[in-house]
């Protein structure tokens, strides 16, 4: 982790217009199709389905992240909502801000789960070979780019294509879990405390309308409202268009306003908590 952060320092040096636009692509790769698509809103939260081989091949983008394999990633979420700051939680920031954006990383118990522990949350995917074989080589695929970025584009593209585009992307991940989970507006009187903050959901691609997702968590949308930029959801709506998504599960705002949708995670508030109105705060 340290060696990614020293590098995409490094990165800096070795700025070209190409190397940054190709670090955008491949951000919107791993961070849009890989961990907002494939490994939150299919495979966790399982929002929709697609054929097999797409939803490989998401997850291999979603490797590309750094954020491990997908029964590693998928066992912590899940283990994220069913005990969503309380005692439990892998990343509350109950437990310190700091703590809920990357201590749990570097010191929390959660990284050191065995196989078998994660394997209980995750049932669908420790019977999928594929999965299991991603989550324990999840690093190939990002060693096989990092050679050929090399190839391509020398040290530029190699530095800002995997250095630097890693420790943004891993930064913007775990916003999720402490920003939008301390400072934000609340659509929902969930159980816990997560916001909607618009500045993360830009930063990822969507994922930052927390609050919307932790009061409707099976949503293949998370932003509600015409407003609320959501790219991954267009990303599964083009998948939709195409004919490889079905089964697309999608609140409408709308509907739960007129009582249509049960709302047993949180109840819709009339009013919206104002910034920094939040319990605990």
């Amino acid at each position: 982790m340290a060696a990614f952060h020293v590098g995409a320092v490094a990165a800096i040096f070795f700025f070209t217009w190409k190397a940054l636009f190709v670090a955008m692509f491949l951000w919107w790769v791993s961070g849009s199709l890989g961990i907002g698509m494939s490994y939150h809103r299919l495979l966790t939260h399982r929002g929709y389905k697609t054929p097999k081989w797409m939803e490989y091949f998401l997850t291999v983008c979603a490797t590309l992240a750094l954020e491990g394999g997908p029964i590693f990633w998928v066992a912590t979420h899940r283990i994220h909502h069913q005990y969503s700051d309380q005692d439990g939680d892998p990343h509350s920031p109950i437990d310190g801000k700091w703590w809920s954006h990357m201590g749990w990383i570097l010191m929390g118990k959660s990284m050191h789960h065995d196989t078998t522990t994660l394997a209980r949350y995750v049932p669908d995917l420790a019977k999928d070979k594929f999965h299991v074989w991603i989550t324990k080589y999840h690093y190939v695929p990002m060693i096989v780019l990092g050679v050929i970025l090399l190839a391509i584009g020398g040290l530029p593209f190699l530095m800002w294509g995997i250095f630097m585009r890693t420790v943004v992307g891993l930064h913007a991940t775990w916003l999720v879990n402490s920003a939008t989970h301390s400072w934000g507006s609340r659509r929902f009187a969930t159980r816990d405390l997560s916001t909607n903050s618009w500045w993360v959901a830009l930063l990822t691609f969507g994922e930052g309308w927390h609050n919307n997702h932790h009061a409707h968590p099976t949503s293949a949308r998370h932003g509600l409202t015409w407003y609320e930029i959501d790219t991954n959801w267009y990303g599964i709506w083009a998948l939709k268009t195409l004919g490889l998504a079905w089964d697309v599960k999608r609140v409408k705002l709308d509907e739960v306003e007129r009582g249509l949708v049960p709302t047993p995670n949180g109840r819709l508030i009339t009013a919206a908590v104002p910034e920094g109105a939040l319990a605990g705060d």
